[in-house]
């Protein structure tokens, strides 16, 4: 059924001189109690007609407009592009649920900034435009010294930057993936394994992890002159799967670390399907690795052998945000966001 009366503008919402007028006071009295600055100032029987005047009309603060006044919002914006949750699966998105939820219990707002860009310098100026108070650069093309200094100049107060370093004016948030590898690369290397396949997936957004979880691998196997490592490039499809276990006899790998378990659930079936037998013991048995220790990697059979990674609780990382916040001036320093170890179980 369509509206005769033609299209319905958009309604003005309601400002602060509005309430003002409604509550009769000024808009400075407005402003001192709906952002929390009344005590000394206004009395309490006005700051409860003001809040009922507010709530009458639905008026709700600016924030954007608030935050250009003071130079500074309550904005911390995570910058993760769509594929770091296929880079990082289960492991980011829990941790950003408690990241963002104990932001707001310490007056912060958590922001998912998932635009892609060209270069470090489009990166902050798009992040700039928001004012936030912090950046956490979680995933992404790297900053550099400009782009930090262009975000300082914005406005924000702490960037924050996840990998094994970070440019200078930055805090560096280390989860280093190249110890998952290594961790992932000394267990089956302490099991006699010397011949050790190592997934790339093809998807791109995975890319980078995946390479430094294979030089943590090669980093392992540096120290032991008759260990070899292969990269094997692996789609997340069952054909792709199939085709990597139809070529294995010609490979001549006794184990592989499948990147995380996704990679390592979909090969590990393909191998078992070709006629392969996946376990920890014995000489004709084939190791499989996987990494981010899901429940689902479990309850397959054999259970798979994972890297589990021991996370900073949110809680500590968003309390880091805020005293950096608190005191920007504090020099620039590496806070350990986890730490990596095998959970061994029957597949390798």
């Amino acid at each position: 059924m369509t509206d005769r009366a033609g299209p319905r503008a958009t309604p003005t919402p309601p400002t602060s001189a509005a309430v003002a007028r409604h509550a009769g006071v000024s808009r400075a009295t407005v402003s001192y109690v709906l952002n929390g600055q009344a005590a000394g100032r206004v009395g309490e029987r006005t700051q409860a007609r003001v809040r009922a005047a507010a709530e009458e009309l639905g008026y709700v603060p600016h924030a954007a407009a608030r935050s250009l006044r003071a130079g500074r919002g309550r904005l911390v914006l995570l910058a993760a592009p769509a594929d770091a949750v296929e880079a990082f699966g289960p492991l980011f998105t829990g941790f950003l649920a408690g990241f963002q939820t104990a932001l707001h219990r310490l007056g912060y707002t958590g922001v998912l900034h998932g635009a892609p860009a060209s270069s470090p310098m489009a990166a902050a100026r798009a992040w700039a435009e928001l004012r936030p108070a912090a950046v956490l650069n979680l995933y992404g093309p790297p900053l550099d010294a400009p782009a930090v200094e262009l975000l300082h100049r914005a406005g924000t107060a702490a960037v924050l930057v996840l990998g094994p370093s970070a440019p200078p004016g930055a805090h560096t948030l280390l989860l280093d993936q190249r110890e998952a590898g290594r961790r992932a690369g000394e267990h089956l290397l302490a099991r006699g394994r010397r011949r050790i396949g190592v997934v790339r997936p093809a998807e791109p957004g995975p890319a980078d992890c995946a390479e430094l979880r294979l030089a943590g691998v090669r980093a392992a196997a540096a120290a032991h002159p008759d260990a070899r490592v292969r990269p094997l490039d692996l789609a997340r499809t069952e054909e792709s799967a199939a085709g990597l276990a139809a070529a294995w006899p010609e490979l001549g790998l006794d184990a592989v670390f499948g990147y995380n378990d996704e990679y390592a659930m979909l090969l590990m079936r393909a191998l078992q399907d070709a006629g392969h037998t996946i376990g920890a013991d014995g000489p004709d048995r084939l190791a499989v690795v996987g990494a981010d220790d899901l429940l689902l990697a479990r309850l397959l059979r054999p259970r798979l052998t994972s890297v589990h990674a021991e996370i900073t609780p949110p809680e500590q990382i968003a309390g880091l945000v805020a005293d950096l916040l608190l005191d920007p001036a504090a020099p620039p320093a590496i806070h350990r966001l986890g730490s990596f170890h095998v959970t061994p179980r029957a597949s390798g």
